[in-house]
């Protein structure tokens, strides 16, 4: 299930599907991300979505956290095109709670390097184009 989950997650995330990726998520779930801050994860996808051209991602491992499978992590190369057709590259890992059927996430907890996101993030939410 866990597997079958993630899947989903980073296919609703290539597509930039909100319905998609918010299907996977209760209702009152909250994302920590080292660049937006803590959010609700309709807000912050939506964030997401609307500062990125492009996602691009690639799997690399799927980790049970817990021995009730009730946290996973998920580490993947993410592609991430913003809004101003810069493109940056960096490995990720999202640390997932699921609810007590474990069909859904609660809370999302992104972890990565901001170093060399920040900068070109900064420029697209000011509409500058790369150089």
């Amino acid at each position: 299930m866990a597997k079958k989950l993630c899947k989903h997650y980073l296919d609703a995330l290539n597509e930039s599907s909100l319905e998609q990726v918010l299907a996977l998520f209760t209702d009152d779930a909250v994302v920590h991300s080292p660049l937006y801050g803590e959010m609700s994860a309709d807000a912050f996808y939506r964030d997401l979505f609307s500062d990125t051209q492009q996602s691009d991602t690639r799997l690399l491992n799927v980790f049970n956290a817990t021995d009730d499978g009730k946290v996973l992590a998920l580490h993947f190369h993410y592609r991430w095109t913003l809004h101003n057709g810069e493109t940056v590259s960096f490995e990720v890992v999202d640390v997932f709670e699921l609810s007590d059927t474990c069909e859904r996430f609660t809370k999302l907890t992104i972890i990565y390097d901001t170093w060399r996101i920040r900068q070109p993030h900064a420029d697209s939410q000011r509409g500058e184009k790369p150089a």
